[in-house]
Protein backbone atom coordinates (compact mmCIF):
# COMPACT_ATOMS: atom_id res chain seq x y z
CA UNK A 1 0.00 0.00 0.00
CA UNK A 2 1.68 3.18 -1.01
CA UNK A 3 2.24 6.00 2.11
CA UNK A 4 0.19 8.79 -0.27
CA UNK A 5 -2.98 6.62 -0.32
CA UNK A 6 -2.46 5.89 3.65
CA UNK A 7 -1.86 9.90 4.09
CA UNK A 8 -5.22 10.47 1.94
CA UNK A 9 -6.97 8.02 4.55
CA UNK A 10 -5.52 10.19 7.13
CA UNK A 11 -7.17 13.08 5.89
CA UNK A 12 -10.07 11.10 5.66
CA UNK A 13 -10.15 9.56 9.02
CA UNK A 14 -9.66 13.24 10.90
CA UNK A 15 -11.60 15.07 9.20
CA UNK A 16 -14.51 12.86 8.71
CA UNK A 17 -13.91 11.42 12.34
CA UNK A 18 -14.31 14.83 13.74
CA UNK A 19 -16.81 16.67 12.35
CA UNK A 20 -19.39 13.56 12.66
CA UNK A 21 -17.52 12.65 15.93
CA UNK A 22 -19.51 15.22 17.89
CA UNK A 23 -23.33 14.32 17.27
CA UNK A 24 -21.70 10.40 16.29
CA UNK A 25 -20.86 11.18 20.46
CA UNK A 26 -24.15 11.95 21.86
CA UNK A 27 -26.31 9.35 19.39
CA UNK A 28 -23.72 6.69 20.71
CA UNK A 29 -24.56 7.66 24.55
CA UNK A 30 -28.14 7.83 23.63
CA UNK A 31 -27.69 4.33 22.02
CA UNK A 32 -26.25 2.57 24.72
CA UNK A 33 -28.48 4.05 27.28
CA UNK A 34 -31.82 2.49 24.95
CA UNK A 35 -30.61 -0.87 25.09
CA UNK A 36 -32.37 -0.80 28.62
CA UNK A 37 -35.15 1.68 27.62
CA UNK A 38 -37.51 -0.89 29.98
CA UNK A 39 -36.07 -0.68 33.33
CA UNK A 40 -35.71 3.09 32.69
CA UNK A 41 -39.34 3.62 31.62
CA UNK A 42 -40.05 1.50 34.82
CA UNK A 43 -38.06 3.76 36.97
CA UNK A 44 -38.98 6.91 35.74
CA UNK A 45 -42.54 6.07 35.71
CA UNK A 46 -41.99 4.91 39.26
CA UNK A 47 -45.17 3.03 39.29
CA UNK A 48 -46.05 2.06 43.54
CA UNK A 49 -45.62 -1.82 43.90
CA UNK A 50 -48.86 -3.49 44.55
CA UNK A 51 -49.02 -6.82 47.15
CA UNK A 52 -50.09 -9.69 44.94
CA UNK A 53 -50.74 -10.04 41.15
CA UNK A 54 -53.90 -11.38 42.01
CA UNK A 55 -56.30 -13.50 39.75
CA UNK A 56 -55.26 -15.25 37.12
CA UNK A 57 -55.14 -14.11 33.08
CA UNK A 58 -58.35 -15.09 32.16
CA UNK A 59 -60.02 -13.44 35.55
CA UNK A 60 -57.94 -10.35 34.43
CA UNK A 61 -58.90 -10.20 31.26
CA UNK A 62 -62.84 -10.72 32.68
CA UNK A 63 -62.64 -7.81 34.95
CA UNK A 64 -61.28 -5.25 32.40
CA UNK A 65 -63.90 -6.63 29.65
CA UNK A 66 -66.68 -5.23 32.23
CA UNK A 67 -64.89 -1.80 33.24
CA UNK A 68 -63.81 -1.10 29.79
CA UNK A 69 -68.03 -2.30 28.66
CA UNK A 70 -69.05 0.33 31.14
CA UNK A 71 -66.88 2.86 31.17
CA UNK A 72 -65.99 2.77 27.88
CA UNK A 73 -68.49 1.17 25.42
CA UNK A 74 -68.57 3.77 22.98
CA UNK A 75 -64.61 3.60 22.57
CA UNK A 76 -63.25 3.16 19.28
CA UNK A 77 -60.50 0.63 20.61
CA UNK A 78 -59.23 -0.93 23.82
CA UNK A 79 -55.85 -1.59 25.02
CA UNK A 80 -55.63 -4.43 27.62
CA UNK A 81 -51.78 -4.84 28.98
CA UNK A 82 -51.52 -7.91 31.51
CA UNK A 83 -49.00 -7.08 34.48
CA UNK A 84 -46.03 -8.20 33.40
CA UNK A 85 -44.15 -8.70 36.63
CA UNK A 86 -45.51 -9.09 40.66
CA UNK A 87 -46.72 -6.14 41.73
CA UNK A 88 -47.73 -4.74 38.40
CA UNK A 89 -51.36 -3.00 38.03
CA UNK A 90 -53.54 -4.48 35.11
CA UNK A 91 -53.22 -1.32 32.86
CA UNK A 92 -56.17 -0.25 30.75
CA UNK A 93 -56.29 2.24 27.46
CA UNK A 94 -58.90 3.54 25.28
CA UNK A 95 -59.62 5.89 22.36
CA UNK A 96 -62.24 7.62 22.02
CA UNK A 97 -63.35 10.90 20.22
CA UNK A 98 -62.38 12.95 23.15
CA UNK A 99 -58.64 11.06 22.70
CA UNK A 100 -56.88 8.91 24.74
CA UNK A 101 -58.14 7.35 28.04
CA UNK A 102 -56.59 5.73 30.67
CA UNK A 103 -56.83 3.42 33.93
CA UNK A 104 -55.48 1.04 36.40
CA UNK A 105 -56.83 -1.83 38.39
CA UNK A 106 -55.30 -3.48 41.05
CA UNK A 107 -55.33 -7.34 40.16
CA UNK A 108 -55.65 -8.64 43.72
CA UNK A 109 -59.54 -7.53 43.54
CA UNK A 110 -60.02 -5.19 40.33
CA UNK A 111 -60.49 -1.57 42.39
CA UNK A 112 -59.61 1.02 40.81
CA UNK A 113 -56.29 2.42 41.24
CA UNK A 114 -55.48 6.62 40.83
CA UNK A 115 -55.32 8.24 37.70
CA UNK A 116 -52.17 8.64 36.56
CA UNK A 117 -50.93 5.42 38.15
CA UNK A 118 -47.48 6.35 38.02
CA UNK A 119 -45.42 9.56 36.32
CA UNK A 120 -46.20 10.32 33.08
CA UNK A 121 -42.81 9.98 30.57
CA UNK A 122 -41.15 9.65 27.39
CA UNK A 123 -38.95 7.08 29.82
CA UNK A 124 -36.31 5.09 27.84
CA UNK A 125 -37.99 5.78 24.44
CA UNK A 126 -36.44 9.24 24.91
CA UNK A 127 -32.74 8.09 24.56
CA UNK A 128 -34.21 5.64 21.57
CA UNK A 129 -36.05 8.62 19.65
CA UNK A 130 -33.26 10.62 20.09
CA UNK A 131 -30.64 7.91 18.78
CA UNK A 132 -32.24 7.62 15.61
CA UNK A 133 -33.81 11.06 14.68
CA UNK A 134 -32.71 13.40 17.12
CA UNK A 135 -36.46 14.13 18.39
CA UNK A 136 -36.10 16.35 14.92
CA UNK A 137 -38.52 14.64 12.86
CA UNK A 138 -37.38 13.75 9.08
CA UNK A 139 -34.77 16.23 8.71
CA UNK A 140 -33.31 14.66 12.13
CA UNK A 141 -33.75 11.20 10.82
CA UNK A 142 -31.72 12.20 8.12
CA UNK A 143 -29.14 13.22 9.68
CA UNK A 144 -28.65 10.84 11.72
CA UNK A 145 -28.27 8.55 8.48
CA UNK A 146 -25.45 10.63 6.81
CA UNK A 147 -23.64 10.47 10.62
CA UNK A 148 -24.13 7.00 10.31
CA UNK A 149 -22.39 6.71 7.10
CA UNK A 150 -19.69 9.16 7.79
CA UNK A 151 -19.17 6.63 10.67
CA UNK A 152 -19.19 3.92 8.84
CA UNK A 153 -16.08 5.81 6.85
CA UNK A 154 -14.44 6.41 9.06
CA UNK A 155 -13.89 3.42 10.31
CA UNK A 156 -12.64 2.08 7.31
CA UNK A 157 -10.46 4.86 6.68
CA UNK A 158 -9.29 3.97 10.45
CA UNK A 159 -8.51 0.73 9.73
CA UNK A 160 -6.18 1.35 6.90
CA UNK A 161 -4.44 4.34 8.44
CA UNK A 162 -3.41 2.63 11.47
CA UNK A 163 -1.20 -0.40 10.19
CA UNK A 164 0.11 -1.66 13.41
CA UNK A 165 -3.32 -1.22 15.07
CA UNK A 166 -4.04 -5.14 16.57
CA UNK A 167 -0.18 -4.44 17.95
CA UNK A 168 -0.87 -1.48 19.35
CA UNK A 169 -3.65 -2.66 20.88
CA UNK A 170 -1.66 -4.67 23.59
CA UNK A 171 0.26 -1.30 24.25
CA UNK A 172 -1.01 1.51 26.71
CA UNK A 173 1.32 4.22 27.69
CA UNK A 174 -0.36 6.65 30.52
CA UNK A 175 0.49 9.74 31.31
CA UNK A 176 2.44 10.29 28.18
CA UNK A 177 0.31 12.69 26.60
CA UNK A 178 -0.44 12.90 23.06
CA UNK A 179 -0.08 8.88 22.91
CA UNK A 180 -1.59 8.47 26.05
CA UNK A 181 -4.43 9.48 23.97
CA UNK A 182 -4.03 7.47 20.68
CA UNK A 183 -3.14 4.57 22.56
CA UNK A 184 -6.29 4.91 24.58
CA UNK A 185 -8.27 5.30 21.11
CA UNK A 186 -6.35 2.55 19.57
CA UNK A 187 -7.43 0.09 22.52
CA UNK A 188 -11.24 0.42 22.48
CA UNK A 189 -11.68 1.03 18.75
CA UNK A 190 -10.13 -2.46 18.17
CA UNK A 191 -11.59 -4.16 21.24
CA UNK A 192 -14.66 -3.15 20.39
CA UNK A 193 -14.09 -2.99 16.57
CA UNK A 194 -16.59 -6.19 15.44
CA UNK A 195 -19.25 -4.58 17.49
CA UNK A 196 -18.80 -1.32 16.02
CA UNK A 197 -18.88 -2.44 12.26
CA UNK A 198 -22.27 -4.70 13.05
CA UNK A 199 -23.99 -1.46 15.11
CA UNK A 200 -23.23 1.07 12.14
CA UNK A 201 -24.23 -1.38 9.73
CA UNK A 202 -27.13 -2.23 11.20
CA UNK A 203 -28.48 0.94 12.33
CA UNK A 204 -28.07 2.30 7.92
CA UNK A 205 -30.08 -1.18 7.26
CA UNK A 206 -32.45 -0.52 9.97
CA UNK A 207 -34.20 1.92 7.26
CA UNK A 208 -32.89 0.48 4.36
CA UNK A 209 -36.43 1.74 2.55
CA UNK A 210 -36.60 5.01 3.58
CA UNK A 211 -33.23 5.44 2.51
CA UNK A 212 -33.32 3.64 -0.43
CA UNK A 213 -36.34 3.73 -1.24
CA UNK A 214 -36.47 3.46 -5.38
CA UNK A 215 -36.27 -0.43 -5.32
CA UNK A 216 -39.43 -0.60 -3.51
CA UNK A 217 -41.03 1.98 -5.56
CA UNK A 218 -40.12 0.05 -8.80
CA UNK A 219 -41.70 -2.97 -7.41
CA UNK A 220 -44.71 -1.74 -5.54
CA UNK A 221 -45.36 1.65 -6.61
CA UNK A 222 -45.66 5.36 -5.20
CA UNK A 223 -49.09 5.31 -3.59
CA UNK A 224 -49.77 5.39 -0.10
CA UNK A 225 -50.53 1.64 0.64
CA UNK A 226 -46.90 0.81 -1.37
CA UNK A 227 -45.28 0.09 1.86
CA UNK A 228 -48.27 -2.31 3.36
CA UNK A 229 -47.80 -3.81 0.20
CA UNK A 230 -44.68 -4.91 0.74
CA UNK A 231 -44.73 -5.81 4.85
CA UNK A 232 -47.32 -8.01 3.63
CA UNK A 233 -45.33 -10.16 1.51
CA UNK A 234 -42.34 -9.92 3.82
CA UNK A 235 -45.06 -11.15 6.85
CA UNK A 236 -46.90 -13.79 5.32
CA UNK A 237 -49.22 -14.35 7.72
CA UNK A 238 -50.01 -18.19 8.89
CA UNK A 239 -53.59 -18.69 8.35
CA UNK A 240 -55.97 -21.00 10.72
CA UNK A 241 -58.44 -22.65 9.66
CA UNK A 242 -62.27 -22.13 11.28
CA UNK A 243 -61.15 -23.06 15.18
CA UNK A 244 -64.02 -21.17 16.40
CA UNK A 245 -67.52 -21.59 16.01
CA UNK A 246 -69.00 -17.87 15.94
CA UNK A 247 -70.32 -16.30 19.40
CA UNK A 248 -72.72 -14.00 19.15
CA UNK A 249 -72.03 -12.16 22.82
CA UNK A 250 -69.31 -9.36 21.47
CA UNK A 251 -67.72 -9.41 25.10
CA UNK A 252 -67.36 -13.07 25.71
CA UNK A 253 -64.48 -14.10 23.56
CA UNK A 254 -62.49 -11.85 24.39
CA UNK A 255 -61.78 -13.65 27.76
CA UNK A 256 -62.61 -17.25 26.32
CA UNK A 257 -59.46 -16.72 23.86
CA UNK A 258 -57.14 -16.61 26.21
CA UNK A 259 -56.28 -20.01 26.20
CA UNK A 260 -56.44 -20.35 22.74
CA UNK A 261 -54.12 -18.17 21.98
CA UNK A 262 -51.37 -19.94 24.50
CA UNK A 263 -52.33 -23.02 22.74
CA UNK A 264 -52.04 -21.95 19.04
CA UNK A 265 -48.95 -19.59 19.66
CA UNK A 266 -47.36 -21.28 21.86
CA UNK A 267 -47.10 -18.06 24.51
CA UNK A 268 -48.57 -16.20 27.35
CA UNK A 269 -50.72 -13.47 26.48
CA UNK A 270 -48.99 -9.80 27.68
CA UNK A 271 -51.49 -7.15 25.39
CA UNK A 272 -55.04 -6.97 24.09
CA UNK A 273 -55.93 -4.92 21.10
CA UNK A 274 -59.92 -4.73 20.60
CA UNK A 275 -60.63 -2.45 17.43
CA UNK A 276 -64.55 -1.36 17.48
CA UNK A 277 -65.26 -3.22 20.63
CA UNK A 278 -68.99 -5.14 21.20
CA UNK A 279 -69.62 -4.26 17.36
CA UNK A 280 -70.62 -7.40 15.32
CA UNK A 281 -67.52 -6.39 13.01
CA UNK A 282 -64.96 -6.37 16.12
CA UNK A 283 -61.56 -7.66 15.34
CA UNK A 284 -59.63 -8.62 18.79
CA UNK A 285 -55.72 -8.60 18.63
CA UNK A 286 -54.03 -11.17 21.40
CA UNK A 287 -50.54 -10.23 21.74
CA UNK A 288 -47.74 -12.80 23.40
CA UNK A 289 -44.57 -11.54 25.64
CA UNK A 290 -41.52 -10.41 24.12
CA UNK A 291 -39.84 -13.45 23.07
CA UNK A 292 -36.09 -11.86 23.28
CA UNK A 293 -35.16 -13.16 26.05
CA UNK A 294 -34.89 -16.62 24.16
CA UNK A 295 -31.22 -17.04 24.16
CA UNK A 296 -31.54 -20.08 21.26
CA UNK A 297 -33.27 -17.89 18.53
CA UNK A 298 -31.81 -14.28 17.26
CA UNK A 299 -34.85 -14.48 15.86
CA UNK A 300 -37.76 -14.99 18.01
CA UNK A 301 -40.76 -13.83 16.90
CA UNK A 302 -43.60 -12.79 19.37
CA UNK A 303 -47.30 -14.79 19.49
CA UNK A 304 -50.33 -13.29 17.79
CA UNK A 305 -53.43 -14.05 17.35
CA UNK A 306 -56.07 -11.86 15.69
CA UNK A 307 -59.92 -13.22 15.82
CA UNK A 308 -62.35 -11.81 13.48
CA UNK A 309 -65.58 -11.72 15.15
CA UNK A 310 -67.94 -11.55 11.95
CA UNK A 311 -66.55 -14.31 10.39
CA UNK A 312 -66.11 -16.21 13.94
CA UNK A 313 -62.60 -17.43 12.82
CA UNK A 314 -58.87 -16.80 13.61
CA UNK A 315 -57.71 -14.55 10.76
CA UNK A 316 -54.30 -15.15 11.86
CA UNK A 317 -52.08 -16.68 13.82
CA UNK A 318 -48.39 -16.14 14.42
CA UNK A 319 -46.74 -18.75 16.34
CA UNK A 320 -44.19 -17.58 18.84
CA UNK A 321 -40.18 -18.70 18.74
CA UNK A 322 -38.08 -19.52 16.16
CA UNK A 323 -39.75 -19.44 12.24
CA UNK A 324 -39.55 -23.61 11.03
CA UNK A 325 -37.54 -21.97 7.66
CA UNK A 326 -35.52 -18.90 7.52
CA UNK A 327 -36.11 -17.25 4.33
CA UNK A 328 -35.12 -13.77 2.61
CA UNK A 329 -38.11 -12.12 4.38
CA UNK A 330 -36.09 -12.87 8.05
CA UNK A 331 -32.94 -11.21 6.67
CA UNK A 332 -34.54 -7.50 7.99
CA UNK A 333 -35.97 -9.07 11.31
CA UNK A 334 -32.64 -10.57 12.28
CA UNK A 335 -30.82 -7.14 11.49
CA UNK A 336 -33.01 -5.53 13.18
CA UNK A 337 -32.63 -7.71 16.57
CA UNK A 338 -28.70 -7.46 16.21
CA UNK A 339 -28.84 -3.44 16.37
CA UNK A 340 -31.53 -3.34 19.55
CA UNK A 341 -30.34 -6.08 21.37
CA UNK A 342 -33.46 -8.00 20.86
CA UNK A 343 -32.12 -11.39 21.57
CA UNK A 344 -30.28 -13.43 24.52
CA UNK A 345 -31.66 -11.87 27.34
CA UNK A 346 -29.88 -9.85 30.20
CA UNK A 347 -26.27 -10.81 28.89
CA UNK A 348 -26.54 -9.66 25.75
CA UNK A 349 -28.01 -6.42 26.62
CA UNK A 350 -24.93 -6.01 28.93
CA UNK A 351 -22.69 -7.17 26.75
CA UNK A 352 -24.09 -4.33 24.41
CA UNK A 353 -24.16 -1.40 26.71
CA UNK A 354 -20.17 -2.09 27.70
CA UNK A 355 -19.57 -2.13 24.15
CA UNK A 356 -21.56 1.34 23.40
CA UNK A 357 -19.62 2.66 26.16
CA UNK A 358 -16.17 1.75 24.53
CA UNK A 359 -17.52 3.41 21.18
CA UNK A 360 -18.59 6.18 23.42
CA UNK A 361 -14.34 5.97 24.48
CA UNK A 362 -13.01 5.87 21.01
CA UNK A 363 -15.10 8.40 19.80
CA UNK A 364 -14.51 10.67 22.72
CA UNK A 365 -10.71 10.03 22.61
CA UNK A 366 -10.23 10.57 18.89
CA UNK A 367 -11.84 13.91 19.23
CA UNK A 368 -10.09 14.81 21.82
CA UNK A 369 -6.24 13.73 20.14
CA UNK A 370 -7.39 16.11 17.33
CA UNK A 371 -7.17 19.00 20.16
CA UNK A 372 -3.96 17.51 21.77
CA UNK A 373 -1.78 17.56 18.70
CA UNK A 374 -2.71 21.39 17.89
CA UNK A 375 -1.96 22.25 21.41
CA UNK A 376 1.53 21.18 20.78
CA UNK A 377 1.67 22.21 16.77
CA UNK A 378 -0.75 24.14 15.39
CA UNK A 379 -0.80 23.99 11.21
CA UNK A 380 -2.62 27.23 10.72
CA UNK A 381 -5.50 25.03 8.70
CA UNK A 382 -7.78 28.36 8.40
CA UNK A 383 -4.88 31.14 8.35
CA UNK A 384 -5.80 33.73 11.29
CA UNK A 385 -9.15 32.11 12.16
CA UNK A 386 -7.07 28.94 12.94
CA UNK A 387 -6.67 29.65 16.49
CA UNK A 388 -11.01 30.57 16.59
CA UNK A 389 -11.67 27.10 14.78
CA UNK A 390 -9.77 25.44 17.25
CA UNK A 391 -11.12 27.11 20.55
CA UNK A 392 -14.35 26.00 18.79
CA UNK A 393 -13.46 22.37 18.61
CA UNK A 394 -12.35 22.46 22.18
CA UNK A 395 -15.74 23.82 23.07
CA UNK A 396 -17.75 21.30 21.46
CA UNK A 397 -15.28 18.38 22.60
CA UNK A 398 -16.75 19.11 25.77
CA UNK A 399 -20.07 19.46 25.18
CA UNK A 400 -20.59 16.53 23.02
CA UNK A 401 -18.43 14.22 25.29
CA UNK A 402 -19.14 15.35 29.18
CA UNK A 403 -22.32 18.04 28.31
CA UNK A 404 -24.40 14.92 26.58
CA UNK A 405 -23.78 12.89 29.76
CA UNK A 406 -24.99 15.83 32.12
CA UNK A 407 -27.64 16.28 30.21
CA UNK A 408 -28.96 12.69 30.38
CA UNK A 409 -28.58 12.52 34.07
CA UNK A 410 -29.94 15.91 34.03
CA UNK A 411 -33.09 13.75 31.79
CA UNK A 412 -34.13 11.82 35.10
CA UNK A 413 -33.66 14.47 36.92
CA UNK A 414 -36.29 15.82 35.49
CA UNK A 415 -38.79 13.10 35.83
CA UNK A 416 -38.33 13.46 39.63
CA UNK A 417 -38.41 17.12 40.10
CA UNK A 418 -41.70 18.21 37.50
CA UNK A 419 -44.95 17.55 39.52
CA UNK A 420 -46.39 14.05 38.94
CA UNK A 421 -49.43 16.26 37.81
CA UNK A 422 -48.23 18.51 35.96
CA UNK A 423 -49.69 18.42 32.29
CA UNK A 424 -47.46 17.68 29.33
CA UNK A 425 -44.42 16.55 31.71
CA UNK A 426 -42.92 14.34 28.88
CA UNK A 427 -42.86 16.99 26.72
CA UNK A 428 -41.10 19.35 29.58
CA UNK A 429 -38.48 16.47 30.20
CA UNK A 430 -37.20 16.50 26.78
CA UNK A 431 -37.09 20.06 26.82
CA UNK A 432 -35.02 20.35 30.15
CA UNK A 433 -32.89 17.41 28.44
CA UNK A 434 -31.69 20.09 25.60
CA UNK A 435 -31.74 23.23 28.19
CA UNK A 436 -29.42 21.24 30.11
CA UNK A 437 -27.35 20.47 26.98
CA UNK A 438 -27.24 23.80 25.93
CA UNK A 439 -26.53 25.06 29.26
CA UNK A 440 -23.10 22.78 29.49
CA UNK A 441 -22.20 24.05 25.72
CA UNK A 442 -22.48 27.75 27.03
CA UNK A 443 -20.65 26.65 30.26
CA UNK A 444 -17.95 24.97 28.14
CA UNK A 445 -17.42 28.39 25.92
CA UNK A 446 -17.50 30.79 28.90
CA UNK A 447 -14.48 28.43 31.02
CA UNK A 448 -11.25 27.71 30.01
CA UNK A 449 -10.92 23.98 28.54
CA UNK A 450 -9.61 22.58 31.47
CA UNK A 451 -11.45 23.44 33.59
CA UNK A 452 -15.02 22.62 31.83
CA UNK A 453 -14.00 19.47 31.60
CA UNK A 454 -12.96 19.29 35.28
CA UNK A 455 -16.41 21.00 36.49
CA UNK A 456 -18.85 18.90 33.90
CA UNK A 457 -16.89 15.89 35.08
CA UNK A 458 -17.56 16.59 38.72
CA UNK A 459 -21.22 17.90 37.78
CA UNK A 460 -21.88 14.28 35.89
CA UNK A 461 -20.68 12.61 38.98
CA UNK A 462 -22.19 14.26 41.28
CA UNK A 463 -25.85 14.02 39.49
CA UNK A 464 -25.14 9.95 39.29
CA UNK A 465 -24.27 9.80 43.02
CA UNK A 466 -27.77 12.09 44.29
CA UNK A 467 -30.43 10.27 42.13
CA UNK A 468 -30.90 7.65 44.32
CA UNK A 469 -31.26 10.26 47.14
CA UNK A 470 -33.53 12.28 44.99
CA UNK A 471 -35.95 9.12 43.86
CA UNK A 472 -36.06 8.20 47.37
CA UNK A 473 -36.78 12.34 48.77
CA UNK A 474 -39.55 12.61 45.83
CA UNK A 475 -41.36 9.18 45.75
CA UNK A 476 -40.15 7.35 48.76
CA UNK A 477 -38.68 4.40 46.64
CA UNK A 478 -35.04 3.25 46.71
CA UNK A 479 -32.39 0.56 46.34
CA UNK A 480 -33.29 -1.48 49.30
CA UNK A 481 -37.16 -1.09 48.60
CA UNK A 482 -36.56 -2.39 44.95
CA UNK A 483 -34.39 -5.21 46.10
CA UNK A 484 -36.54 -6.72 49.02
CA UNK A 485 -39.58 -6.39 46.25
CA UNK A 486 -36.73 -8.38 43.74
CA UNK A 487 -37.05 -5.65 41.44
CA UNK A 488 -33.79 -5.65 40.11
CA UNK A 489 -34.97 -3.71 36.95
CA UNK A 490 -35.30 -0.57 38.42
CA UNK A 491 -32.82 -1.25 41.05
CA UNK A 492 -30.37 -1.72 38.10
CA UNK A 493 -30.77 1.98 37.09
CA UNK A 494 -29.99 3.19 40.43
CA UNK A 495 -26.81 0.98 40.79
CA UNK A 496 -25.54 1.89 37.43
CA UNK A 497 -25.66 5.18 38.07
CA UNK A 498 -24.25 5.00 40.97
CA UNK A 499 -21.38 2.76 39.02
CA UNK A 500 -20.98 5.66 36.46
CA UNK A 501 -20.82 8.54 38.97
CA UNK A 502 -17.87 6.68 40.68
CA UNK A 503 -16.41 5.91 37.73
CA UNK A 504 -16.74 10.27 36.60
CA UNK A 505 -15.29 11.26 39.98
CA UNK A 506 -12.20 8.52 39.29
CA UNK A 507 -11.66 10.62 35.74
CA UNK A 508 -11.62 13.05 37.55
CA UNK A 509 -8.94 12.86 40.43
CA UNK A 510 -6.97 11.51 37.74
CA UNK A 511 -6.96 14.55 35.24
Amino acid sequence: MKDGFRQSMSWLHTWCGLTCGWLLCAIFVAGTLSVFREPITRWMEARPALDATGADAPALVATAVRYLGTNAADARSWIITLPEQSGDALLLSWRTKVGPQQAALDPADGAVLPTPWGRATEGGRHFMAFHYMLHAGIPGFWVVGWIAMCALVALISGVVVHKRIFSDFFTFRPGKGQRSWLDAHNVSAVLALPFLFMIVYTGLTYFYSSYLPLPLQVVYGRDAKAYQRFEADLARAAMAPDATPRIKDAAAPIPDLLQQAIALTGADVQRIVVERPLQENMVVRLLGAKQEHDPEAILALSGMLVYDHAGGKFRQVTRAGAPAHFGAEHVHGVLERLHVAGFGGWGIKWLYFICGLMGCVMIATGTLLFSVKRQKKSMMEFGRCTAVVYRCVEVLNVTAVMGICVACIGFLYANRLIPADFVGRQLLEIQAFFAIWMACLLHAAWRPASRAWNEQLVAAGLLCLGLPLLNWASTGQHLLHYAQRGDWQRGGVELTSLLLGCLFILIWRKR
